[in-house]
């Protein structure tokens, strides 16, 4: 593993403070960081350090507002111990706290999640993204259990996630506001693309609790409605374009953000034409940022290659604008 070179040195271009490790401001464009790996052997190729790096140093001169390493678009239960902490410990290490480094630490069981979000402590992460506990299909009543356990002996700020269509379980609006004066849980990313859910979610909106969009097809949508920002997978290859798109929809200019939302529709619809982050992946490989994915993911199939030509090039002429 190559030695990683100095953090770059700037002084922080967000207010956001931990006192104790039990607040973060999380607003604007978030992107979930990818992994990428060396072209894959006979099983699982190497993390590329290198390439991740790159895309790294890219989110933050592009204007990302927030980082997720190691979350399901990272791959995250692909990679080994040593490989997450080596991953969040760089990322602290370059970040340098000019932006939040937020780990993914949800696990389907609690005292798990809860040993794995202190060891994103220890690590130097700002926060924790927990999803709901996978495949074990709580009642909201154990999800209260779940979460408060976890910002209780977590030692971070805890950012709930809901990704229903990944989990098996469905985080209520009304069970979120069962949590939302905990000290230590403070956002929510909500993967579910429904207004109306939305809606539930901002009447719960605070100072100290933030609500994120999760899914990029109608993040702008959501913050024209009041979310504060969203994390985002598209921002990975387009991170100018989703920092210009957060910035209008947060500032009211509707008509503006919704013409650069529009621009942006293809890219956010390529993302979902297999399963995340496949895709991602192809478009990376493409930008010369990694290659394989770690099975049981494969690589993109032939049928969408021509498809994902067309999306870099769209992405190329897209982030080549000023700002």
């Amino acid at each position: 593993m190559p030695t990683p070179p100095p953090s770059d040195s700037a002084s922080p271009t967000l207010d956001f403070t931990v006192p104790q490790g039990i607040r973060v401001h999380l607003s604007g464009s978030i992107t979930a960081l990818a992994t990428p790996f060396t072209a894959a052997g006979p099983l699982d190729g190497d993390i590329d350090f290198d390439a991740w790096e790159r895309l790294l140093r890219a989110q933050v001169a592009s204007g990302t507002q927030a980082l997720v390493v190691a979350g399901s678009t990272g791959e995250a239960n692909a990679l080994s111990n040593d490989e997450y902490g080596a991953l969040l410990r760089r990322a602290v290490e370059i970040v340098g706290k000019r932006i939040p480094v937020l780990a993914g630490t949800g696990l389907s069981n609690t005292v798990r999640t809860i040993e794995l979000t202190r060891r994103a402590a220890a690590c130097g992460a700002d926060a924790a993204l927990v999803v709901t506990p996978p495949y074990v299909r709580p009642t909201q009543a154990g999800l209260v259990a779940h979460y408060r356990a976890v910002a209780d002996d977590g030692a971070l700020p805890v950012v709930l996630y809901n990704v229903p269509g990944r989990t098996g379980c469905d985080l209520l609006p009304a069970t979120v506001a069962e949590l939302v004066d905990h000290p230590r849980i403070v956002a929510i990313k909500e993967a579910r693309a429904e207004p109306e859910r939305m809606a539930e979610l901002l009447a719960l909106r605070s100072p100290t609790f933030a609500v994120l969009s999760g899914d990029d097809p109608t993040a702008t949508r959501a913050m024209l409605a009041g979310a504060d920002g969203v994390i985002s997978v598209a921002s990975n290859a387009i991170p100018a374009s989703m920092r210009r798109l957060c910035d209008l929809a947060r500032a009211g200019r509707r008509a503006d953000a919704e013409a650069l939302d529009a621009e942006l529709q293809p890219v956010f619809e390529f993302m979902g034409v297999e399963p995340n982050p496949i895709p991602l992946k192809a478009v990376l490989a493409r930008q010369g940022i990694g290659h394989g994915l770690r099975l049981p993911l494969t690589t993109l199939s032939a049928a969408h290659a021509e498809a994902a030509d067309r999306i870099v090039a769209r992405i190329a002429g897209l982030e080549a604008r000023p700002a």
